[in-house]
């Protein structure tokens, strides 16, 4: 993904509805947490994650962005290591930061809020959520080529049927 020269976004978000738990722990409560990355202008990678632990997400940007690229994150502590890799900016949030000169997670922020899931889809479980993100990210990587999107989909009615298969 991106190379010398391009700009990636990383973040990380939780998926599933308002939380009716309180207490220590209750973010996590019945949510889905998911990383994604998208290149600015380009294509989109995201799927769920066990945690936003360091020891999680950072071997998952590292795998899949290429030396030289330009990476920009939020504040969350298990990117800092992120630095040592690629040429690294933060924007902190949590301090009223939303751009810091050419970083800004906005491009991946938007994607997070899934307008598509409100119109389209009423719940999104947990077992299936990869499914969900899945769809999104093909969704926001054909956004410029409806004729291609149509087109996979009149070949995917010539594929055998399961009970075919």
């Amino acid at each position: 993904m991106a190379g010398q020269g391009k700009h990636v976004e990383v973040d990380e978000t939780l998926i599933g509805g308002k939380s009716q738990a309180r207490g220590f722990g209750s973010r996590l409560y019945k949510k889905t947490m998911v990383m994604g990355m998208v290149e600015r202008g380009g294509k989109m990678r995201a799927g769920p994650v066990p945690d936003d632990r360091i020891d999680t997400l950072e071997p998952l940007v590292v795998a899949r962005v290429r030396k030289g690229t330009t990476v920009g994150t939020d504040g969350l502590p298990s990117y800092n290591a992120l630095g040592d890799t690629f040429d690294h900016g933060v924007v902190r949030h949590a301090q009223g930061e939303w751009r810091r000169g050419e970083h800004h997670t906005n491009s991946i922020e938007g994607h997070w809020s899934l307008r598509a899931v409100r119109g389209t889809h009423v719940h999104i479980s947990p077992k299936h959520a990869w499914k969900y993100i899945s769809e999104f990210s093909d969704r926001h990587n054909m956004r410029h080529s409806h004729l291609a999107m149509f087109n996979l989909l009149v070949h995917a009615f010539a594929l055998p049927r399961l009970a075919d298969a």
